[in-house]
């Protein structure tokens, strides 16, 4: 059973490296329901960070991931994911 998950700090990281974002960690787990796009990032950012996961994990995530709304959503489908698969 897969024991890391993807958190929310992994994923500003991930927002700063595939879509060029810079976000506060802290942002994300204070307000985990805030839309992506009040961060700066569209679904063509969002492709890069699912692009990033799959590589880091090599595992390939859902079609549409990119289509989450809200980094709950998206941690939620990665976390679900790489854990089905381990």
């Amino acid at each position: 059973m897969i024991t890391t998950e993807v958190t929310f700090d992994e994923l500003a990281t991930l927002m700063k490296k595939a879509a060029g974002i810079t976000v506060d960690p802290q942002e994300l787990t204070q307000d985990p329901d805030r839309p992506f796009g009040s961060f700066g990032i569209d679904s063509l950012g969002l492709l890069g960070i699912v692009g990033e996961i799959e590589n880091r994990y090599s595992q390939s995530l859902p079609p549409d991931s990119e289509r989450c709304k809200t980094p709950r959503e998206f941690l939620d489908l990665v976390n679900n994911t790489l854990k089905a698969g381990a």
